[in-house]
């Protein structure tokens, strides 16, 4: 049995190394997070490694999109990411080194044998040995193609200590002769990540159960070439809410149909920390809380299952907890959306939306949800300039409205108290209860639009804004 327990004394260094073939999905930043979060909690290193040696299928977009995506999701990375075709030469020096150790040999079986002999390990219930494994170096067959391949162990037992698995055990027997380098001199991903894990001086790999086999695979190449094994931490991958693995159908996205949805990064860091990740009952947790809280002890070895639901709410709370001039800078954009032209620069946006901010930011998940909240502060009046014909006010309530608005304008303290006092004495005054003056002025103020309480809407509103409002709907019950 090779049992190789990792001694790690050095600074804790994770990496993140995905491949540029698509957009970062919410699987692959979920890895990320675990191990930023592992390397910052330590004080040691994040690590970022494009593994592009697939040439024809990594894009120069894909790999800006992973960028993108990991910036937007606060994830910082220690240094310039590193590619890993630009590593093919020490790849193959490597091998270089499997081979003078006599763990690597050339394989010169065409196609036709390979697949013969393939068929006959698989009949036999075993994996596939090449027949030039025990053959001599000195064998060479000069102009024809070769790959190189490991050569795996028939007695060994393989024991990969996972931090979230356990103890896993493989039989070397079941492992094929692998392909190191092909006939083009390219390496193969698991010769490529050893060598660059081991040089980029990575000590924790944390990422997919899909990856487990792998480590195996990985684990007799560092024995191989005597170097220390890195801890391993497999984790469950996401599934969905029925419990299957996560797929499109789920609503499986990029990071950036996230963000275009409105969620904040800090909203999603925790929504994802606690998909697979477990701290007692704690739910929510700020940056600094999430690095000192974070080890691979709390990994579950359970998939986790995406809930839109409950990403939303765990949004919802950071939009209560973050900075209303920040939200005022993203939430812009959308509002720009709801309002053709508007001035998002201009003092007659920002002054009331910063002034409304505290309270309805408690009323919304997402910036989406925020930017309707807010619409009731910025549409367009009169309100028939937005082709949405305002419903005509019913019985005396134009005559209400005409009656509140001398008193609304000798209110000399514009403030939501005084507001709600003079309503008050208006209602008194006209012997009618609140909701008889109370509809048709939020209809006038916010078109029916949802907003918190009338008061509050006036105050942010300012004194001319709601006199015209009220003017202007006063006009269309006529």
């Amino acid at each position: 049995m090779v049992s190789r327990v990792p001694n790690i004394t050095q600074p804790i260094v994770t990496r993140f190394a995905p491949s540029p073939t698509g957009y970062l999905h919410i699987g692959g930043a979920r890895t990320a997070l675990f191990n930023w979060l592992l390397a910052r909690g330590s004080g040691g290193k994040f690590l970022l490694r494009i593994e592009d040696t697939d040439r024809q299928r990594s894009t120069k977009d894909a790999t800006r999109a992973i960028l993108d995506g990991l910036s937007w999701l606060g994830l910082d990375w220690d240094g310039e990411p590193v590619s890993q075709n630009a590593n093919a030469p020490r790849h193959a020096a490597v091998v270089d080194e499997l081979l003078a150790k006599g763990r690597a040999f050339r394989c010169y079986m065409t196609e036709e044998e390979l697949a013969a002999t393939r068929q006959v390990a698989f009949s036999e219930g075993r994996a596939l040995r090449s027949p030039w494994r025990d053959r001599p170096a000195s064998d060479v067959l000069a102009d024809t193609p070769f790959v190189i391949r490991f050569r795996a162990g028939d007695d060994d037992e393989v024991l990969v200590e996972d931090a979230v698995q356990g103890d896993v055990h493989w039989k070397g027997k079941e492992f094929d002769d692998l392909v190191l380098l092909r006939s083009d001199g390219t390496p193969t991903y698991n010769l490529a990540v050893v060598a660059d894990d081991h040089d980029m001086g990575v000590t924790h790999i944390v990422r997919g159960d899909d990856h487990l086999v792998n480590a195996a695979r990985q684990a007799q190449i560092y024995d191989a070439l005597e170097w220390d094994r890195p801890v391993f931490a497999h984790v469950p991958l996401i599934h969905g809410p029925d419990g299957k693995k996560l797929s499109k159908r789920h609503g499986a996205l990029g990071i950036e149909a996230y963000r275009d949805l409105g969620y904040l990064p800090e909203g999603l860091r925790n929504y994802l920390l606690r998909l697979g990740w477990s701290h007692g009952d704690e739910e929510y947790f700020t940056d600094s809380e999430a690095q000192a809280a974070f080890s691979l002890s709390g990994l579950n070895k359970a998939p986790g299952r995406l809930d839109f639901d409950k990403m939303a709410s765990v949004n919802a709370h950071h939009m209560k907890l973050a900075d209303n001039a920040r939200l005022l800078e993203l939430v812009s954009p959308w509002c720009e959306k709801l309002v053709e032209g508007l001035d998002t620069s201009s003092a007659t946006f920002r002054v009331p939306v910063l002034a409304a901010m505290d309270v309805l930011k408690t009323r919304a998940s997402t910036l989406a949800e925020l930017a309707d909240q807010i619409y009731f502060l910025i549409r367009r009046t009169p309100i028939m300039l937005e082709g949405k014909a305002a419903k005509p006010l019913k019985g005396d309530a134009p005559d209400l409205l005409t009656r509140l608005m001398p008193r609304l304008e000798a209110v000399s303290n514009w403030t939501s108290d005084y507001l709600h006092a003079e309503l008050e004495a208006f209602t008194e005054a006209e012997s009618i209860g609140f909701g008889k003056i109370g509809a048709p002025l939020r209809a006038a103020l916010t078109g029916g639009a949802p907003a918190p309480d009338l008061s509050l809407v006036m105050e942010w509103l300012g004194r001319d804004e709601v006199l015209r409002r009220m003017a202007d709907q006063i006009k269309t019950g006529e």
